[in-house]
């Protein structure tokens, strides 16, 4: 591993020196069964580079993710799907490497459970407010 850290626990599962339920490799990423699934098939999808952020990965390992993802979802056998990344603490990250989790959905009670009203707050933005937004976005690209 190129960049890792000692003290990670996806390092370690990286190295070896934990062991997983491999789903699938490749040269940069790495997929295994999450050890406490909200669903069955529920995996944990994470670059073979120690990177606490998607902010922090070097493409190369964004590129070989994406495809590593849809196998993974595909190899669920589950037509309904999350794919879950987060970034920072509050955003819900639990683990300080890069992971995805492909959730497989089979039913309105396993999975992941989302309710538009109660985690999903969406507002009414004015195009002023989303033109606004774009130029401040345009700008860090």
């Amino acid at each position: 591993m190129s960049h890792s850290d000692d003290k990670c626990l996806f390092c370690m599962i990286v190295k070896g020196t934990i062991p997983c339920f491999k789903v699938y490799e490749t040269e940069h990423s790495l997929a295994f069964l999450d050890i406490s699934p909200v669903s069955e098939g529920h995996t944990q999808v994470i670059p073979k580079y120690h990177a606490v952020t998607i902010a922090d990965l070097p493409d190369e390992y964004l590129a070989d993710i994406g495809p590593v993802v849809k196998k993974v979802a595909l190899a669920t056998g589950a037509s309904a799907y999350n794919v879950l990344q987060n970034n920072g603490k509050i955003a819900f990250q639990h683990v300080d490497h890069v992971h995805y989790h492909v959730i497989p959905k089979t039913s309105e009670k396993d999975g992941l459970i989302l309710n538009v009203d109660v985690s999903w707050p969406q507002r009414k933005a004015e195009k002023e407010e989303l033109a606004a937004t774009l130029e401040k976005m345009k700008a860090r690209i």
